[in-house]
């Protein structure tokens, strides 16, 4: 009898891991952007981040069962999001309530992002002088951040930028990931035309 009130001790049970799981599934709605396994530990009371992991892996599975509109993910670094599915997300955006950049600001960011670190001189010499106002909304949305060396600015975006788009914390990575962004959307808009052609 000793033994196995230990073994339901040390074993939740459903309830415990269902409660746990949906935990995840709040953090990583009101978060709105990817989670690290240790944040996602925080809120569920763990600190074994294989646990986490295997709970968000869960969650994972009960949203491609549903064939929601919604999915979790786990990013490259061993963080999860959950998001809108692709398909849904552009049928949908408009009716978000604003925008959260513009096109002129999101294409400044995208150069920086992807040039990471950049000076704002060449910044400013590829984007224009418009850029200024860009990167100053930018640093104030702190989606890049501006570090002073000598005479020079030095722009590189932040890891809530990372987070916000769901890309990685390394820059390496992250350059790579838009590289394949950019092209699927420059294949998309190539799409688009040849079929106004027709």
């Amino acid at each position: 009898m000793g033994a196995s009130s230990k073994e339901q001790k040390e074993k939740p049970g459903d309830e415990d891991v269902n409660r746990q799981i949906a935990l995840i599934e709040a953090a990583l709605y009101v978060a709105g952007r990817p989670l690290d396994l240790k944040t996602l530990g925080r809120i569920i009371g763990s600190r074994s981040k294989r646990k986490v992991r295997e709970l968000a892996r869960m969650l994972m599975k009960e949203y491609e069962k549903r064939n929601s509109s919604l999915e979790v993910l786990e990013l490259e670094d061993q963080r999860f999001v959950l998001q809108l599915k692709t398909d849904y997300a552009s049928k949908v955006r408009r009716l978000a309530v604003r925008p959260l950049l513009t096109d002129g600001p999101l294409r400044t960011l995208a150069y920086i992002a992807y040039r990471q670190p950049v000076s704002q001189k060449q910044v400013i010499a590829a984007r224009g002088t418009h850029a200024y106002k860009h990167i100053r909304q930018l640093v104030e949305m702190g989606l890049v951040e501006k570090e002073q060396r000598g005479r020079n600015k030095i722009l590189r975006a932040t890891e809530y930028f990372a987070d916000y788009f769901g890309l990685s914390h390394n820059p390496v990575t992250m350059k790579r990931q838009l590289i394949r962004i950019l092209n699927s959307i420059a294949n998309k808009e190539k799409k688009k035309q040849s079929e106004r052609k027709k």
